[in-house]
């Protein structure tokens, strides 16, 4: 009876994926069996999370369908009305998973000051006549920028395919 409960722990313990308990090993005279882990998912790569943001946009807004999409033959207001909706789709999305902010809070056109020794000089871009050395103490604001404070993607499920931005859909009749 002893057998016959080792061989049914082998079995399934095989079965489940992993490798024969250290007590059943011994038992059947095996010496030490070293247990396998189940195999990891593919390692997460930095993208990943830009690749699950726009497969988000993809869902939610269609962004991917209407950026791929040759809208040159479509009217003016066609695209107007297409656009509308993706903004605001887009939009909720974007509010629902990112707190974003401007890295320059002032008014587009107006001169803004900027502290050239500031700690984070690469989130200010200069254009125009740049001088060759040094940084400029500031310029017209042309662009506010943004900055994500923070991000609340959902968890990826480790078994999915990050680089999957939306599956094909097929309809049965």
């Amino acid at each position: 009876m002893a057998r016959l409960s080792l061989a049914f722990r082998a079995f399934f313990a095989i079965v489940r994926g992993g490798g024969l308990p250290e007590d059943v090993a011994a038992a059947l005279g095996l010496g030490k069996a070293k247990r396998e882990s189940a195999p990891a998912g593919p390692a997460r790569q930095p993208a990943d999370g830009a690749l699950q943001m726009l497969g988000i946009l993809q869902r939610d807004a269609r962004l991917v369908d209407f950026l791929m999409e040759d809208i040159a033959s479509y009217s003016d207001q066609q695209v107007g009305a297409a656009v509308r909706d993706l903004h605001e789709q887009g939009r909720k999305s974007l509010a629902r998973y990112l707190e974003l902010a401007p890295v320059l809070d002032g008014i587009e056109g107006s001169f803004t000051r900027v502290d050239p020794q500031g700690p984070d000089q690469a989130a200010v871009k200069f254009l125009g006549n740049v001088p060759a050395q040094g940084r400029p103490n500031g310029g017209v604001l042309r662009h506010r920028g943004w900055r994500a404070r923070k991000t609340s993607l959902p968890a990826l499920d480790p078994r999915q395919d990050p680089s999957l931005i939306a599956p094909a859909e097929l309809e049965i009749e």
